[in-house]
């Protein structure tokens, strides 16, 4: 069984144990938290981060498993992390949606619920726990089921973003109507890293749609790789929780990418445009 299999079959048993604590109707009737716009804050001058609460994972066990969250989140504001994405998956990353409203009254910064989600449930549990934008990561859901859950984003008034790995996970992604597209170096099923993942997607990625690279980002030279190839905001976790100075290295990453916005690139580079 790959990783991913094992962590789907153990998401729709917790999905199914969270509906019979807490009724969809009961839960879509809590107060809600005005949201902060997440698509806004990526398209801040520079390279966006979004910066990640991440104690642990599946292929490196335990990253911070006693991480301050208000010392880590004042490092992300400090840094200028565009949003914070929070892992709030428990059985393989050490996560939960305490996480989450516990960072909701930390910042004022924008929240993505990183989790997987295959059922519009987990989209108004997100909505309720003080998430601006969710998640929702192809290779785990068909084509129907992903439009039903950007479907449920834009009813409870959260961005969505949309994870793929491959050109086939993008033609679905873009089918559906994915306007903030991240792409992941990480195969899922192996968790191996294959850094030109993003690069080769890139090109394939629609006018209109901003463009977040995920997963192995760990020095502010790759940064600045991929904003020259015309990314516009990477999401970074591991390599912050375990910096001794994350809000230098935020701003290591985007110092590095501003040579773009400089005029400091190589002509023909560069020259991707995302206005969502």
């Amino acid at each position: 069984m790959s990783f991913l299999s094992a962590i789907l079959e153990a998401k729709r048993a917790e999905v199914r144990r969270a509906r019979r604590r807490v009724p969809e109707a009961i839960l879509a009737a809590s107060p809600r938290p005005a949201r902060r716009d997440f698509s806004a804050s990526l398209r801040q001058e520079g390279l966006s981060v979004i910066a990640e609460v991440k104690r642990a994972s599946p292929s490196r066990g335990p990253l911070a498993p006693d991480l301050d969250l208000g010392w880590l989140v004042s490092r992300y504001e400090a840094g200028g992390a565009a949003a914070v994405s929070v892992l709030t998956d428990g059985r393989f990353f050490a996560g939960s949606l305490a996480d989450l409203r516990a960072i909701r009254e930390l910042t004022s910064l924008p929240l993505l619920r990183k989790d997987f989600l295959i059922d519009p449930y987990q989209v108004v549990e997100a909505a309720a726990a003080g998430a601006d934008a969710v998640l929702l990561i192809v290779a785990c859901l068909s084509a129907p089921q992903l439009s039903e859950l950007l479907a449920a984003a834009e009813e409870q008034g959260l961005a969505a973003l949309v994870e793929v790995h491959t050109p086939a996970e993008l033609q679905t992604a873009v089918a559906a109507g994915a306007r903030i597209v991240g792409l992941n170096n990480r195969d899922l099923h192996t968790f191996a890293v294959d850094p030109g993942t993003t690069l080769r997607l890139l090109p394939e990625v629609p006018r209109g749609c901003l463009v977040v690279a995920e997963s192995g980002l760990r020095q502010p030279e790759e940064a600045a790789a991929l904003a020259r190839a015309g990314v516009d905001a990477v999401l970074v976790g591991e390599a912050l929780v375990k910096s001794p100075d994350p809000a230098g290295l935020i701003r290591a990453f985007r110092l590095s990418a501003a040579r773009r916005s400089a005029g400091q690139v190589p002509a023909g580079e560069g020259d991707r445009e995302h206005v969502c």
